[in-house]
This record gives structure tokens, C-alpha cells and sequence, in this order.
């Protein structure tokens, strides 16, 4: 089993920057597309940014594309979503998550939850008004 664990996450003002950062078990890791969700208080946990295993691909939902960039270091088994620009709406929880299988480059299901199968226990990030 990969095990995900997220860092970076904190409080700052409408405007800030953070970097969030997921570090994962494993020797595979290299070969696993990686994603970030997010979940605000009272709402669906929902898709945030993909990464293709060898990075030469980047997904973004449409509310954080150009504020957000998602990066991943395999020689160090570790992806990172550097968030700037922060708005009060991008508070949540945020969590890395893991998708082992072998995806065509069609592919378009990388916003769903259930296309990931390991989960990170999520950080916090709140970007206050």
C-alpha cells in the first residue's frame, strides 16, 4: 500500500501564497499519476490538479487554473501544489491522492474521485478575506 502525507498547509490573507507538499512511500511512485482535491466546510470534496507520472502533463480546474501550479519531484517521491493568489474561496482541506493504473493519454476521468486510489490524510489552507 502507498502512503501519502501532505504538508505546507496554513493561514494567510486573501492574496498570499502557499506550497503544499505530499510525500509518498514507495519505489512505484514515479509511475502513478498524482492528483489534488480540496474540501471546504459543507461541501463535496472536489478536484483541484493532476500530474502525469513523469510530469509532461498538467490538469487544473478551471477556478484555480493560473493561480495554481502542480509539480512532483520522483527522485525524491514527492509532488507539491504551489498556490498563489489565494482567494477566501480556496479554503479547505487539502489532500494528494495516488492513481496507480495506466491511463491513456485520452483519459479524462482525472477529476474524479474515484479514479484515485491512495489518499493523504489532508492539510489544512485557509486563505482569509
Amino acid at each position: 500500500q502507498v502512503q501519502l502525507v501532505e504538508s505546507g498547509g496554513g493561514l494567510v490573507q486573501a492574496g498570499g501564497s502557499l506550497r503544499l507538499s505530499c510525500a509518498a512511500s514507495g519505489r512505484t511512485f514515479s509511475s502513478y499519476g498524482m492528483g489534488w482535491f480540496r474540501q471546504a466546510p459543507g461541501k463535496e470534496r472536489e478536484f483541484v490538479a493532476r500530474i502525469s507520472p513523469g510530469a509532461g502533463r498538467t490538469y487544473y480546474a478551471d477556478s484555480v487554473k493560473g493561480r495554481f501550479t502542480i509539480s512532483r519531484d520522483n527522485a525524491k517521491n514527492a509532488m507539491y501544489l504551489q498556490m498563489t493568489s489565494l482567494k477566501p474561496e480556496d479554503t479547505g482541506v487539502y489532500y494528494c491522492a495516488a492513481d496507480p493504473k495506466v491511463r491513456p493519454y485520452s483519459f479524462t476521468d482525472y477529476s474524479k474521485i474515484s479514479a484515485y486510489e491512495y489518499w493523504g490524510q489532508g492539510t489544512q489552507a485557509t486563505g482569509s478575506s
